[in-house]
């Protein structure tokens, strides 16, 4: 059977010619290694909990809600979210393909298109979006801590350190569920998401019975005058919702590497992703616009707007939903992708464990995500826009190398050596280099040069053009045809 055919109909690679071989590797540890026929059990619920859980999260209502503050109505900031969900699914899907049908995780499923030691630096950049997201979605759950203790103990309030102990609480719950490994945290996600959902409808329904209705919370009119006065906060706006899952666009081979088919994860992502986020979205849009009528204010922070509820119970109750629903996602989109990227750096030392821990250290003394929340702008022009042209660019590359230059084809064993098929130059495909570096400078221009600062805008869409297209005219070169 030749190289990377596909016996198997539901569209998965199992043919490994020589195990003992990549074992030896200094590129293989267990955690890195293709995930073999018995361990990939993941079904359609599986991908869909997966999503429903990790997009039902307090940073999701923040991303609707912070569209709300800046000056959009609730049907603007809805088409904005569902319209942005739609687009990352096309590269997520894309890239999850390889995932599915040769079992490896995404650092090594980068090593195709960027060299077996090249495939650090997405690797890395990716890790390090991961560790910032974890800092935000540890600090958010220490607030939420902070304010269901206050609930309990008022004098709490009084405390200085009252936050920051929560917080580090917090933060060592992730370490003892990291430590867990893979298998518990597909059962936090089975186990759930449906709970999660039920939680959302029941502050939904808190708002519309506080308000009478949803005609009150809904008739706030965009403070946008003329269409371009929206356009400018539009395009951002998309690009941030884009950016909110460029992260798991990119490494979400980690995920279907389980899968029992390609159609299960397509089908089970198709169906969690867009209507999910636009769902607990409009939580967030309603919420928001109902706090204005209720507390005189538009309160675009969740937490804020639970410990205003006046019940303690209520308050307790509502803050374990969301810690549930925090812990969640951030163990899932933000621990393992870094954790199978720090490991990618030296596969012999760290295993997926210590690359958790690693990135549990990273995200808080690095990001100080205190900051990055201080404000919507921050939040989504600063924030998630800035990382997407990062990762678009890698993106453009990973999926041009794999559709359009390999034809799906990658020969697993190769994937783990040195000095073999994907050896490029000394570990270092440079093509994909300098493709990778023009998308991030093109895209990075309009911070430096104010009449270009539309392609920052549309950061992570003018990257990814732009690698893609550069690798695919270098990678058809005839001199470079060799290394193809």
């Amino acid at each position: 059977m030749a190289a990377g055919e596909n016996p198997d109909p539901n569209g998965i690679h199992t043919d490994i010619r020589d195990a003992e071989t990549i074992r030896s590797s200094s590129l293989y540890n267990e955690d890195l290694a293709p995930t073999p026929a018995s361990r990939r059990t993941w079904s359609t619920y599986n991908y869909a909990a997966l999503w429903i859980a990790m997009s039902v999260n307090i940073p999701t209502y923040m991303l609707a809600s912070g569209m709300i503050a800046g000056g959009m109505n609730w049907r603007q900031a809805i088409f904005t979210v569902f319209l942005g969900n739609v687009l990352v699914l096309a590269p997520m899907l894309l890239n999850a393909h390889a995932g599915a049908k040769y079992g490896v995780p995404f650092p090594v499923f980068a090593r195709a298109s960027f060299g077996v030691l090249g495939a650090n630096v997405p690797a890395l950049l990716r890790a390090l979006v991961a560790c910032g997201w974890f800092g935000i979605q540890t600090w958010i759950g220490g607030e939420a801590i902070h304010a269901m203790v206050v609930a309990l103990v008022p004098s709490w309030r009084d405390y200085p350190a009252g936050v920051w102990i929560c917080f580090t609480g917090f933060w060592f719950l992730h370490v003892i569920v990291i430590l867990s490994g893979i298998r518990a945290i597909r059962f936090l996600q089975g186990v759930t998401a449906p709970f999660l959902l039920l939680i959302g409808v029941a502050l939904l329904a808190w708002a519309v019975w506080k308000v009478r209705g949803f005609g009150p919370m809904l008739a706030t009119p965009s403070k946008f005058q003329t269409f371009g006065e929206f356009f400018h906060f539009f395009i951002p706006s998309l690009t941030g919702v884009v950016g909110f899952w460029a992260t798991v666009a990119l490494n979400i081979p980690d995920f279907t590497r389980y899968a029992r088919s390609q159609r299960s994860q397509m089908l089970g992502q198709a169906l969690g992703l867009p209507a999910t986020m636009t769902f607990y979205s409009f939580i967030g849009v309603a919420v928001t616009s109902a706090t204005v009528i209720i507390f005189g204010q538009a309160i675009w922070d969740p937490v804020q707007v639970l410990a205003r509820m006046g019940s303690p119970v209520a308050i307790v109750i509502a803050m374990l939903a969301l810690l549930l629903a925090t812990l969640n996602v951030n163990v899932a989109a933000n621990l393992v992708s870094p954790a199978n990227d720090f490991s990618n750096l030296s596969p012999r030392l760290i295993s997926f464990r210590t690359g958790g821990l690693i990135a549990c250290v990273l995200g808080v003394a690095v990001f100080q995500p205190w900051k990055l929340l201080a404000s919507y702008s921050n939040y989504i022009v600063g924030w998630l826009v800035g990382y997407s042209g990062f990762l678009g660019p890698i993106a453009g590359v990973m999926i041009c190398d794999y559709f359009i230059v390999r034809r799906k084809i990658l020969l697993v064993e190769d994937l783990y050596q040195r000095h073999g098929f994907y050896e490029f130059s000394d570990g270092i495909n440079w093509r994909a280099m300098a493709a990778l570096t023009a998308g991030v400078g093109l895209a990075f221009i309009g911070l430096l040069v104010p009449s270009l600062r539309v392609l920052y805008d549309y950061a992570w869409f003018v990257g990814f053009a732009v690698s893609f297209f550069l690798y695919w005219a270098i990678m058809r070169s005839p001199r470079d045809a060799e290394s193809r």
